[in-house]
């Protein structure tokens, strides 16, 4: 959402063999819209974004950056699960495939 300056809902699964986060539409669809590959990447939390609404982002955000490089900014529903997200991610990032 953030390269493109709008939030989509999406549906991820995190998965350890490949470390790889697939994203899919929520209303449907088995095949993924894309996917983010976790291994050696950084996940953090993000209490600010410079250029974005408050009420868009309710400082619930996190920012995934691969080893490529390239930044992805999602949001979780709530602060307990944005903590869950980065933990379950950072284990994937380190010990997967």
């Amino acid at each position: 959402g953030h390269r493109r300056k709008n939030w989509k809902v999406r549906k991820f699964v995190l998965r350890d063999d490949p470390a790889y986060l697939h994203y899919y539409d929520p209303a449907g669809g088995e095949e993924p819209l894309g996917a983010i590959h976790l291994r050696g990447c950084v996940v953090t939390a993000v209490e600010d974004m410079p250029d974005s609404k408050k009420y868009d982002v309710d400082n619930i955000l996190f920012e995934i950056i691969t080893a490529n490089e390239i930044h992805y900014y999602l949001q979780a529903a709530s602060s307990a699960e944005r903590t869950e997200w980065i933990k379950a991610i950072q284990a994937v990032s380190r010990t997967g495939k």
